[in-house]
């Protein structure tokens, strides 16, 4: 196969050393993207990268993931080749930079959906120990049926041991690890969906500031603001669930797709199992690529369509259910996100509440989210994983504190459902820290 077997009808895109098409192939009369990468002054690492995108691509089967073709050298132009998926409909940041300029918004239910379809296709990369390492809202294709498709693999990479070291990505959906020079998991990437899908809400990314330290400060403290008010608790509660800080309280991608919020968007049964192809190595003689590259495939992929219809009396039982006992997770560790999740339903925790006469002068009443309720679901989980008995260990020190603002800062990431009733005089030290710099609950 060569660059004569394809028309070019237009160019997509361009990057620091490649250039996206739009190609016609000339055996089918079908359209493709075409990724061309001059490997002239390409270095070492740079080549690698391209072989890489091209190792992963061919490795994963998953409807919401760009599809791998076939992969070929020009000679001519010294150049790789990819042939890939076309994504017809242009990229989900060119959707939301359409939606800023004519002052419209993206619907609730589009925003769950891609969502899921991301986390989808991060779920298959994941269970490879691929990490995409670089989501963000360009990064994400759009077909005309409105289905997504993750692409852009080429700084993806195999975790050999579930850490990475290197320091990759986009800063404004860069987690708060990346910035710090900490290892990182798969946990990076979920940050980095949370970013997504906060930006298809709010139309900008949630942490943004004028210079990197800046930008560097708000993430790591994980502070954004509130979405706009026509968007639900639900909705927040989902990415608030993505954007914790600590990375043992982050679902995994498999757990997000579990959420029952997420039940009527499930349609694809996956029948072909993905399988993590041998390294390509870059070699000294482009000759010998001819048997190094992985074989074409055009033949597209098929799936099982399964139909999920759920009524919204049935959502809310399994909804409720599963803020209760916790998504459960496929892998051996508990998910991470049952506590997050459980005290994300506001309606469930607000129900038992009580007052608290404290010492002081006035002993005036507080009332606030019960924490024997909370320390209930902590002891439920503290023999599972580590981290609930850290936790278990910071909620005894939090016994003998008043307020509710105390409670949430020494607590961190978990959040303090307060009851704000208008007539209701506040603690001035709840008014220090107002509720719009709190992070979303």
């Amino acid at each position: 196969m060569s660059l004569k077997d394809f028309k070019i009808m237009s160019k997509l895109g361009e990057g620091a050393y490649s250039i996206v098409y739009k190609v016609k192939r000339q055996e089918d009369n079908s359209d493709y993207a075409l990724k061309k990468v001059n490997l002239t002054n390409l270095s070492d690492k740079e080549k690698q990268n391209a072989l890489n995108e091209v190792r992963i691509l061919a490795s994963i089967k998953n409807p919401y993931i760009i599809s791998y073709k076939e992969a070929f050298i020009d000679v001519n132009s010294n150049s790789l080749c990819i042939v890939m998926e076309l994504a017809d409909n242009g990229d989900l940041f060119q959707q939301i930079q359409k939606c800023a300029k004519t002052n419209t918004i993206m619907s609730e239910n589009d925003i769950l959906k891609i969502t899921f379809q991301i986390a989808s296709g991060l779920k298959a990369l994941h269970d490879l120990k691929i990490f995409h390492r670089d989501l963000k809202s360009a990064n994400v294709f759009l077909q005309s049926n409105g289905d997504v498709k993750l692409g852009d693999m080429n700084v993806s990479k195999v975790a050999k041991k579930g850490l990475l070291y290197t320091q990759t990505g986009t800063p404004y959906y860069a987690s708060p690890e990346v910035w710090k020079d900490q290892p990182y998991d798969q946990k990076s990437d979920i940050w980095s969906l949370g970013c997504v899908t906060y930006e298809m809400a709010a139309l900008k990314p949630p942490f943004r500031a004028e210079d990197m330290e800046g930008l560097y400060k708000k993430v790591i403290r994980g502070l954004y603001p509130k979405l706009p008010s026509q968007y639900s608790q639900d909705l927040q509660n989902v990415i608030r669930m993505m954007l914790q800080v600590q990375t043992n309280l982050r679902p995994t991608s498999y757990a997000i797709t579990e959420l029952p919020y997420f039940n009527k968007f499930k349609t694809y049964t996956i029948d072909d199992q993905s399988k993590l192809l041998n390294t390509i190595i870059f070699p000294k003689n482009q000759i010998s690529f001819a048997n190094m590259l992985p074989k074409a495939n055009y033949n597209n992929p098929k799936y099982k369509t399964e139909t999920h219809q759920h009524s919204d009396t049935q959502e809310t039982i399994q909804r409720n259910r599963q803020a209760t006992i916790g998504a459960g997770s496929h892998q051996s560790s508990p998910n991470p996100t049952r506590i997050s999740q459980y005290l994300a339903e506001q309606e469930m925790l607000l129900k038992q509440q009580y007052s608290v006469n404290y010492a002081g002068k006035n002993k005036k009443a507080h009332n606030y989210s019960d924490r024997n309720v909370i320390a209930k679901i902590l002891l439920e989980y503290q023999k599972e994983v580590p981290i609930y008995k850290q936790i278990k260990q910071r909620y005894r020190k939090l016994s003998q504190e008043e307020t509710p603002y105390l409670y949430q800062k020494r607590l961190g990431q978990l959040p303090v459902l307060e009851d704000h009733s208008p007539n209701q005089k506040r603690n001035p030290r709840n008014q220090s820290m107002p509720t719009s710099n709190l992070p979303i609950i």
